[in-house]
């Protein structure tokens, strides 16, 4: 566990860089990511096993290419929260480009589900929320072992007013409390949480542990789902954050096809931009009783 003088020195150096030009944050992220890719052996085997799952069609050549190239987005997307985290309202409106209904939250008389799947411009999505539209919205998270960093964390994501975060372990009640006082929901519900409410569905092809709780707390609290995907650019052009049209077909009132519906998203997604999607995740950790482990 890194000591919490360290990690002050640390976010104290987040400070310093984020004033910086955005190619050049790029070019020291990008020099980030070579080196975690080179000294993170255990992740790095983490994605090239989740690549060769999720994407057969590559050979063992363009799976290590993929993986390399991710692990440059992974450096350059923890530099630049330093950004997310410290510049200014009017830098981050210039930097920040967003596409589709952003305003649908506003404006929707029935609650709002923004579901987010872990591309790692995640953080990116969730400041977008904030500066471009005003309603007010609450994302789940997990509590940081280094309390330095957990408060600069919270801070850091809230610093602009219109969000609130809610601990994991206060579980679905504190969820649904939070949208019946009228926020927005920020859900990023494509990881594994274990079995506590998930089924295994397919994803590209394999069981993985998914939640349910999405698909039924939309359906019985009315809520329109909005898909929210954010992209890093190259260089210094910023991210770009899509909001997509609405749902119409989702949720049902068979939540096990909702999690394959929402499964099937991400993979049309991630097969847009395949490098950007959180491969370094255990996504097969939890397994059906009987099947091997998927990672060493």
């Amino acid at each position: 566990m890194i000591a919490e003088w360290a990690a002050r020195a640390l976010l104290l150096l987040m400070r310093v860089l984020q004033a910086l030009p955005l190619a050049l944050q790029a070019a020291i992220g990008n020099g980030l990511g070579r080196l975690l890719h080179a000294c993170g052996g255990a992740r790095r085997r983490i994605a090239l096993r989740n690549v060769e799952l999720c994407l057969p069609e590559l050979d063992p050549r363009a799976r290590a290419r993929l993986v390399r190239e991710h692990f440059g987005w992974l450096g350059r997307s923890m530099l630049e929260r330093s950004l997310l985290w410290h510049a200014s309202r009017e830098r981050l409106l210039q930097l920040i480009r967003v596409e589709g209904d952003v305003h649908l939250a506003e404006r929707s008389a029935r609650p709002v589900m923004w579901l987010v799947p872990h591309f790692l411009g995640l953080d990116v999505a969730g400041a977008a929320t904030q500066l471009y539209q005003t309603a007010p919205a609450f994302d789940v998270y997990a509590p940081q072992s280094n309390k330095v960093f957990d408060a600069a964390l919270l801070q850091g994501r809230s610093r602009f007013g219109t969000a609130e975060f809610i601990n994991r372990k206060d579980g679905a009640r504190a969820i649904v409390r939070a949208i019946r006082r009228g926020l927005a929901f920020f859900n990023p519900a494509d990881m594994d949480f274990g079995l506590r409410d998930s089924a295994f569905v397919p994803f590209f092809g394999h069981p993985a542990a998914t939640l349910l709780a999405p698909s039924r707390i939309a359906r019985s609290l009315d809520m329109v789902v909005q898909p929210l995907v954010a992209e890093i650019l190259p260089g210094g052009g910023g991210w770009v954050v899509r909001f997509g049209e609405p749902w119409t077909d989702w949720p049902t009132d068979d939540p096990l096809a909702d999690a394959a519906r929402m499964n099937r998203y991400i993979e049309e997604q991630i097969r847009l931009c395949p490098a950007q999607y959180l491969w370094v995740h255990k996504r097969f950790k939890t397994r059906p009783e009987g099947a091997p482990p998927v990672y060493d």
